[in-house]
């Protein structure tokens, strides 16, 4: 095991598999000679060579589009969005052409295509920087979509979704680049996509969430256990698509009470998905209703200290967790 930030778990797996694989590429705005927006491409183009590392215009239409057809002819390109609020510009190439590639040649072509970058609001860069768009993107067959949490699922499910054939989303936070935690050292250290996992096991509440949101619920049953002696089950989703319902719904008819925890808008959001597949499949161990603690309904707030308030926080987790275990 190694210590590594979030950042510098993306950057390794990005360099083990360029390493392994001479297909995999990396292009997007300011990856090579600015060593990435937010430096998780660091050293890659000393590496690797400008052949390997390439910036791009700053056309997310066109650099997106090119990584789509040349995925269809055997590249591995992983392409860095600075913001994923900026892949609506490329809502075609993306969730048009790329979802349904396979499909409409009869499986003849793949487009092994990963698109990475941060989703998230909290860093106050307005309503136009701060989408996620991950119950968009899953909405759309053909796409699988990873929202890592840790340093560790970070580069095992980067890795695996490199490899994958299928179009990747793959969804990271700026306020989790700097986090540190053990990451596996081998090379080929993997997470299968669609595969959840509990963080923390418990008996009186289930918490579904995913991405940044984990590290809130996961702060939030410590305080509970200490506070209220109740104990909190957190089970992070890690892909939104594939969706590992099985393992919800083993904790749901475990714990049979549930708060679902995310940083999407509540309207038609993962959320609201999953609430609906616990109790189409476990309606009968449910002793409470399902709760949910989202993004306040609105576009991304630029004030600093509202913003907070606005996103999913321990507070909230907490209040939220507590009115669940009450009901």
């Amino acid at each position: 095991m190694s210590e590594l930030t979030y950042r510098e778990a993306v950057r390794a797996a990005l360099a083990e598999e360029i390493e392994r694989d001479q297909n995999v590429v990396l292009l997007g705005e300011e990856v090579a000679q600015f060593n990435g927006a937010y430096k998780v491409s660091e050293g890659l183009l000393d590496k690797f060579g400008p052949d390997r590392i390439v910036d791009t215009p700053i056309s997310e239409a066109g650099f997106i589009g090119m990584g789509v057809g040349a995925s269809m002819l055997g590249v591995r390109p992983v392409m860095e969005l600075m913001f994923w609020s900026f892949y609506s510009v490329a809502f075609d190439q993306i969730l048009n052409n790329a979802a349904n590639v396979r499909y409409m040649s009869g499986g003849l072509i793949n487009c092994p295509i990963v698109i990475r970058g941060p989703a998230n609001g909290g860093t106050n860069v307005g309503a136009t920087h701060s989408h996620t768009p991950e119950n968009v993107l899953a909405n759309h067959p053909g796409v699988k979509v990873v929202v890592p949490a840790t340093p560790a699922d970070a580069k095992g499910l980067l890795k695996s979704s490199i490899r994958d054939n299928d179009p990747v989303m793959y969804l990271e936070n700026t306020l989790l680049y700097g986090i540190k935690g053990e990451v596996p050292d081998e090379a080929d250290f993997l997470i299968p996509l669609g595969s959840a996992d509990v963080k923390r096991a418990g008996t009186d509440l289930t918490i579904v969430t995913y991405g940044r949101c984990v590290l809130h619920s996961l702060a939030a049953a410590e305080t509970i256990a200490k506070e209220d002696g109740a104990e909190i089950e957190v089970v992070d989703l890690r892909t939104i698509r594939p969706l590992d319902i099985d393992t919800v719904i083993k904790s749901v008819t475990k714990t049979n009470r549930v708060l679902i925890v995310e940083e999407q808008k509540p309207f038609a959001s993962v959320g609201a998905q999953v609430a609906f597949m616990i109790q189409e499949e476990a309606f009968d161990h449910l002793d409470a209703p399902i709760t949910r603690v989202t993004t306040i309904d609105a576009p991304a707030i630029y004030s600093p200290p509202v913003e907070t308030e606005q996103l999913p926080n321990v507070d909230r987790v907490l209040a939220a967790a507590r009115r669940a275990l009450k009901a």
